[in-house]
């Protein structure tokens, strides 16, 4: 998956360590400023080579095979073949192509490089993002990127003079594929964005999901929504928006597996309500403490499950029946077929306990766990530290307005 470059934030979660060595790739970013080099080459009656040198953020290079290069007209076009290496991205295999054009009129002596949105290539519909309204999605990083890729060729053929050109970043099928990434959500439109931080794709990106909960999140902040839903994913995303319809859809924010960053990114945002809703089994990893719910982790402790059981009912044979069982979800089976209500209900209160540890004592929290079928097990809330302030401070108001009337 690739690094999106629309934010910079604390890696508040260690992944785990990949198993084998997975090979790197490179993002639509590196796609795209080697194609747009290409395509000044062509543009500019220059010698193209089938593979160019891409300067990558971080230091040092990579050299990108062009799929095609051409002059047409009054451009130059190339594209290139996006290799996502051992990630499964969806642009994997996807055409990055570039078409430049040179600019007329304006100052001579000041460079202009103008940014323009192929087919393929979304615009920015929503604020709150690294880009303005209106925009290419083509983000920072990449941007600087092509201008240095351009600035090569440039420099080497007119020393000195400013560019002045127009770029126009396009991907076919672009609008398809973006039908399978957040970009809608997050209100880019029309098609993909091009993408990242340093320049390389590294399979499995941890950074990439993270950095797509904040933009998430800063799409709901520029948006005036001060409440914000967290989903383990899309099917527990849906059932909330059922339980919570009076929310718009920009409020509802794919978590996943990264349960502690995203309460403590929304807090540090200052949201001042946050709820968090999972299934049975990922609201029991929550209540036991982990703040990373993947699988690859560990599975739920169902013996601590068992002793909570005993505690909660002082049944010990239905203890001994959740201990025993394979999965989380044949647990919860015999507890509901058991009516044992109160240990669903435990689980709640220890879940909404961490998540008050992560997101610390500032914003209202509330919990929701479904049941397999998407019904609410159980929901519970904590008011926080400033709602308590201001609950204080009006009984505080009430009880000094009671003894004047008194007085009076």
């Amino acid at each position: 998956m690739e690094d999106l470059d629309l934010f910079n934030y604390p890696d508040l979660d260690q992944p785990p360590r990949p198993r084998k060595e997975l090979r790197q790739g490179f993002s639509t970013g590196t796609a795209a400023a080697a194609a747009a080099q290409g395509a000044l080459r062509e543009l500019l009656g220059l010698p193209c080579p089938e593979a160019v040198e891409v300067d990558l953020p971080g230091g040092g290079s990579l050299g990108i095979p062009l799929n095609y290069h051409r002059r047409d007209g009054e451009e130059g076009l190339a594209a290139v073949i996006k290799d996502a290496g051992d990630d499964p991205d969806v642009t994997n295999g996807a055409e990055i192509g570039a078409r430049v054009r040179l600019l007329s009129g304006g100052n001579d002596a000041k460079e202009e490089i103008r940014f323009q949105a192929g087919a393929g290539v979304g615009r920015v519909s929503k604020p709150g993002l690294a880009l303005a309204v209106g925009e290419p999605a083509v983000n920072p990083v990449p941007r600087k990127m092509i201008r240095r890729s351009l600035e090569k060729v440039w420099q080497g053929a007119f020393p000195g003079k400013p560019m002045k050109l127009e770029v126009e970043i396009f991907v076919p099928r672009g609008e398809e594929m973006a039908r399978h990434t957040l970009n809608p959500r997050l209100g880019i439109l029309g098609g993909i964005s091009i993408l990242g931080t340093t320049g390389l794709v590294k399979p499995f990106s941890h950074a990439a999901y993270r950095a797509t909960i904040v933009a998430s999140l800063k799409v709901a902040l520029a948006l005036g929504i001060q409440k914000v839903v967290f989903s383990t994913g899309g099917k527990s995303e849906k059932y909330l928006r059922g339980l919570l319809p009076e929310l718009p859809e920009e409020a509802f924010v794919q978590m996943g597996d990264y349960v502690r960053f995203a309460l403590k990114a929304a807090a540090n945002l200052k949201f001042s309500e946050i709820t968090v809703g999972a299934f049975f089994g990922k609201a029991l990893k929550i209540a036991q403490g982990w703040g990373h719910t993947h699988a690859s982790r560990g599975l739920a402790d169902l013996k601590k499950l068992g002793r909570l059981t005993a505690e909660t009912t002082g049944d010990a044979k239905l203890a001994q029946e959740v201990s025993r069982a394979n999965t989380a979800r044949q647990a919860l089976e015999i507890l509901l077929a058991e009516q044992a209500g109160p240990v669903v209900a435990a689980v709640g209160a220890r879940m909404l306990a961490a998540l008050g540890d992560y997101a610390g004592p500032g914003p209202d929290l509330a919990a929701v766990i479904l049941d397999f079928a998407g019904e609410p097990l159980w929901r519970g809330e904590r008011i926080g530290q400033s709602e308590y302030k201001n609950l204080t401070q009006r009984r505080q108001g009430a009880k000094t307005q009671e003894r004047i009337n008194e007085r009076e």
